[in-house]
């Protein structure tokens, strides 16, 4: 089979023939329809977070498409079943974590594309116990998008506890950024979309923002307070440390910062005030099955729509110098068969 292989940290990725993977007990071989390029993909093969992604690697984990073959013990899924491979590859089962509907932070989990290979490939293997079904009205490529960006968004605005009706902001309007403003509708809160690029602001609106506001014009945590007397909720999708400053100054008493982005380093944030005002600081990683399955549900009735391009297997490496200069508005969704 075909498939985009990272060899060494940091090199481009190599377009080679591989052998099919072989189906083991619990699994599934999924044909690849479509594969979507997130930016974890980028420090996967750049080896640039502190846990090392394994080499040689096939990245990817929105990788979407048909079941072709299952292994012994598998009745969750048949062949035939459209089905995605998300981040969340598979998790023991039975720790304090798994039990308590946190599978997320397992401590033996595996990540599709990072620990495993993942779906940069015409053919990849997943646990058929984890990975997500695909509405009947929801294509391959529109589905794509929803295994990372959107389970993880919508994952993100759960951990807000914002009820409907209430403010909440998404800082920074990406990939995620603009899949979170559709899921924040679809829950029935009002949103303000923060961003440097009017650009990503106009995406904003077009998906039903309430308020826009452009950070390099004013200080936006003050503004946002001045305007509404702060959000009940705020998701940082954006991989700047100084947005979880204006995030978290955005804030109403009471009210929860929810970290998803990954800048590298540290941040500051005041004790006193954190106390004062009960203010929650979190962070949010991806989401569990029942999560996953929701947002391709809420996905499949119409509710969202990822904003993607198209493009081919072979123009990875290009894809992701677009990804690298913030060219890309919206996805990239690369078709392979």
């Amino acid at each position: 089979m075909k498939a985009a292989v990272a060899k060494k940290y940091g090199d481009p990725l190599v377009i080679e023939m591989v052998n099919v993977p072989k189906v083991g007990v619990g699994q599934c071989l999924v044909k690849i329809k479509a594969s979507g390029v997130c930016h974890t993909d980028l420090h996967a093969v750049n080896g640039d977070w502190p846990i090392k992604s394994i080499l040689p690697l096939i990245p990817g984990h929105e990788g979407v498409g048909e079941v072709v073959e299952v292994g012994l013990g598998v009745s969750d899924v048949k062949v035939g079943d459209r089905v995605g491979i998300p981040w969340l590859f598979s998790s023991c089962g039975t720790c304090e974590f798994c039990q308590t509907g946190r599978e997320t932070i397992c401590e033996t989990a595996t990540y599709g594309g990072y620990s495993v290979n993942g779906g940069y490939a015409e053919y990849c293997v997943a646990d058929a116990k984890y990975v997500g079904k695909i509405p009947a009205s929801l294509s391959y490529e529109a589905a794509a998008p929803i295994m990372c960006a959107g389970v993880t968004t919508y994952k993100a605005l759960k951990q807000t506890k914002a009820s409907p009706g209430q403010w909440v902001a998404i800082y920074g309007i990406g990939g995620l950024g603009h899949l979170a403003v559709q899921y924040a509708k679809a829950m029935g809160f009002k949103v303000v979309a923060v961003d440097i690029d009017d650009k990503k602001l106009e995406l904003a609106q077009k998906y039903g923002a309430d308020m826009v506001v452009n950070s390099t014009k004013v200080e936006s945590g003050k503004f946002i307070k001045a305007q509404m007397g702060g959000v009940q909720g705020a998701i940082v999708t954006a991989v700047s440390k100084n947005s979880f400053r204006e995030a978290y100054d955005a804030i109403k008493n009471g009210g929860s910062l929810v970290a998803v982005a990954l800048p590298q380093g540290s941040i500051e944030l005041p004790i006193f005030e954190t106390v004062l005002k009960e203010i929650h600081i979190t962070g949010s990683l991806v989401g569990t099955r029942k999560d996953l399955q929701e947002a391709l549900d809420l996905a499949g009735q119409g509710k969202v729509k990822a904003e993607y391009v198209l493009d081919k297997l072979e123009n990875i490496n290009d894809i992701f110098n677009k990804m690298k200069s913030g060219e890309i508005i919206g996805r990239t969704v690369m078709q392979l068969t």
